[in-house]
């Protein structure tokens, strides 16, 4: 599937792209207690999408690197396609 595809509400998504950019991590307080949280820019040949990345994958993930997202699914925040791995979904980096 192309990012360019992703629309909000969409479950069960596979996509590959690469890492264009990933923002400072922050520190937020979820349900599940303390978390750190990063927004990275995912891109292929169709487009780009944002790719929130959590606690251990923040660190996984660098710029320039390959990724694929296995059992993602797509949120809008802000009128903006936002991708998550979730807990159910796979973050694979090839570097």
């Amino acid at each position: 599937m192309k990012l360019s595809e992703l629309k909000g509400q969409m479950r069960r998504v596979n996509v590959k792209g690469r890492v264009r950019e990933i923002s400072s991590p922050r520190d937020v307080v979820t349900r599940f207690g303390e978390a750190r949280v990063a927004t990275a820019v995912l891109v292929d040949d169709s487009g780009e999408i944002k790719l929130s990345l959590w606690n251990d994958q923040i660190d996984m993930v660098s710029v320039g690197d390959e990724v694929e997202v296995e059992n993602g699914y797509v949120t809008e925040f802000r009128g903006e396609a936002q991708l998550n791995v979730g807990r159910y979904g796979r973050l694979k980096v090839n570097k």
